[in-house]
C-alpha cells in the first residue's frame, strides 16, 4: 500500500504542467487488489461461456490495460480481440450526452459471443448507445464487463454482467484511466481530490 502511494505521489510530482500538492492524489484501489479481481472475473467468464470463440471488444482508450490483463487471465485459446472508440465526453468531467463512434470494429461479430470490456461506467449513456449499435450486428450474445462502476451517476440503465469494483462518485485515474491524457500508466486506481486545470488543448476522458 505504501509503495502504491509512493508511485502515485512520484508521478504526480514529475508532471511539469501541475503545481499542486501531492496530497491531492490518493490510492483508491491498489494494483494487488485489481489483479486479484481480474483473476476472479476471468474465472467467472470462463465458467459462463461454452467452449469456442469469444470476441472481447475493448472500448478505447481507458480499458486497454484492463483488457490486456483480462485476456491473459483467460485460459482458452479462442479469444478474439477487437477495439472500438466511443466518445461521450467534452471539456468537462461530466458526460455531454452526445455519443459518436470514433473507431469501428475490424471484424464481423454476427453469430458470435461478444463481451464489451469497459474501464468505467457512470452515466450509462455511452454503453446504452453502444449496445444498441452492436445488437444490430446480430451477435449470438452480448454482455458487458467493466473494471469500475459508479452507480450513483447513472442516467441510463445498462445491464452489466461483470463488475470489478463499485466506487463512489469521485474522479479516478490510473490503470488506463486518464485526466487530460495523463496518469494512464499509474498501476493503481487513484482519486484526484481537487481536479487541476489541464494544459491548453487537452480534455479529460473516462
Amino acid at each position: 500500500m505504501f509503495e502504491s502511494v509512493f508511485i502515485c505521489v512520484h508521478l504526480w510530482q514529475t508532471l511539469p504542467w501541475l503545481n499542486m500538492s501531492a496530497s491531492h492524489l490518493r490510492v483508491l484501489i491498489s494494483s494487488a487488489e485489481i489483479q486479484a479481481r481480474v483473476q476472479t472475473l476471468a474465472a467467472q467468464i470462463e465458467s459462463d461461456y461454452p467452449d469456442g470463440p469469444i470476441y472481447l471488444i475493448s472500448i478505447l482508450k481507458g480499458s486497454f490495460i484492463f483488457m490486456a490483463d483480462l485476456v491473459r487471465a483467460l485460459k482458452r485459446h479462442t479469444i478474439r480481440v477487437e477495439f472500438m472508440g466511443i466518445s461521450s465526453y467534452g471539456s468537462e468531467k461530466t458526460t455531454s450526452g452526445q455519443v459518436k463512434v470514433t473507431r469501428d470494429l475490424d471484424a464481423a461479430i454476427e453469430g458470435h459471443h461478444v463481451l464489451i470490456v469497459e474501464d468505467i461506467i457512470d452515466s450509462g449513456v455511452t454503453l446504452s448507445y453502444l449496445t444498441r449499435v452492436l445488437h444490430q450486428r446480430r451477435p449470438k450474445s452480448l454482455a458487458i464487463a467493466t473494471l469500475l462502476d459508479k452507480p450513483d451517476r447513472r442516467i441510463q440503465q445498462v445491464e452489466v454482467k461483470y463488475i470489478g469494483f463499485q466506487i463512489p462518485d469521485e474522479f479516478v485515474v490510473g490503470y488506463g484511466l486518464d485526466f487530460a491524457e495523463d496518469y494512464r500508466n499509474l498501476p493503481d486506481i487513484c482519486v484526484i481530490e481537487d481536479t487541476p486545470t489541464p494544459s491548453l488543448g487537452h480534455t479529460p476522458h473516462q
